[in-house]
C-alpha cells in the first residue's frame, strides 16, 4: 500500500490514504448499525404480535434472534469506536508530523539568515556610529557653548543697563537728563566758586570745635 510500481509514496499521502479508510469503514459499521436498529424494532414488534397471540416457541426463536441482534449492536458500536480512535492516532501523527517540518523549515531559514548576517561587518558599522555619534554631540556641545557666550554677553549688557537705571531713578536723576560736570582745577570759575567757600570757610571758623579749642589755647599763651 505504501509503494506504487517500485516508488514509495510520501507520508502525507499513506496518512490520507489511511483516514479515507477509516472513514469508508465508519459509515458501513454505521449502516450495519442502522439496519441491526431496525431489525431489532421488527423483532420486538413480532415478538409482542406472537405474545399476544400465544405463540411461545416462535416467542422464544424471536427473542434469540431479538439478543443476538443487540450483541452485535454493541460490538459495531464498540468497532467504530476503536476505528474514531485510530482516525485520531493518524491525526496525532500527522500534526506531529507538521510540527517537525516546521521546525525544520524554521531551523533551515536561521541557519540560512545566520550566515547572511556578517558579524565583523556589524561591529565596523557601530563603531563607525559610535565615533561619528561621538562628534555629532562634540559639535552640538560646541554650538552650545558658543551660543551661551553670545546670548550671555547680551543678557549682561541688558542687566547693566538696568541696574544703571535703578540707581539713576534712586538718586532722582533719569538716564535722559544731563548729569552736571564737575569744574575743572585750576580754571577762572572754580577759583571763583571755591573762594567765596573759604571766605565763609574762615568767617565762620568757629563752627570747627577744633580751630576753637586751637585758639582758646593760642588766647591762654597770650595771657
Amino acid at each position: 500500500m505504501g509503494q506504487v510500481f517500485g516508488k514509495e509514496k510520501p507520508l502525507k499521502e499513506v496518512m490520507r490514504e489511511n483516514k479515507r479508510v477509516i472513514t469508508r469503514a465508519v459509515r458501513e459499521l454505521d449502516r450495519e448499525k442502522m439496519a441491526l436498529e431496525r431489525e431489532e424494532k421488527r423483532l420486538t414488534i413480532e415478538i409482542k404480535k406472537a405474545a399476544k397471540e400465544q405463540q411461545m416457541k416462535s416467542v422464544k426463536i424471536m427473542a434469540k434472534d431479538l439478543v443476538r441482534t443487540r450483541q452485535y449492536i454493541t460490538k459495531f458500536v464498540e468497532m467504530r469506536s476503536h476505528l474514531q480512535g485510530c482516525a485520531l492516532k493518524l491525526q496525532t501523527v500527522k500534526s506531529h508530523q507538521a510540527m517537525a517540518e516546521a521546525m525544520k523549515s524554521t531551523a533551515t531559514a536561521m541557519q540560512k539568515m545566520n550566515k547572511a548576517v556578517d558579524v565583523p561587518a556589524i561591529n565596523k558599522m557601530m563603531a563607525e556610529f559610535e565615533r561619528e555619534n561621538a562628534k555629532t554631540e562634540m559639535m552640538q556641545e560646541i554650538m552650545g557653548d558658543a551660543m551661551d557666550d553670545v546670548m550671555g554677553e547680551e543678557e549682561n549688557e541688558e542687566e547693566e543697563d538696568r541696574i544703571v537705571s535703578q540707581v539713576l531713578d534712586e538718586i532722582g536723576i533719569s538716564f535722559g537728563e544731563e548729569i552736571p560736570d564737575a569744574p575743572v582745577l585750576g580754571s577762572p570759575t572754580a577759583a571763583m566758586e571755591t573762594a567765596p567757600g573759604k571766605v565763609a570757610q574762615a568767617a565762620g571758623g568757629g563752627d570747627d570745635p577744633a580751630l576753637s579749642e586751637l585758639e582758646a589755647r593760642l588766647n591762654n599763651l597770650k595771657r
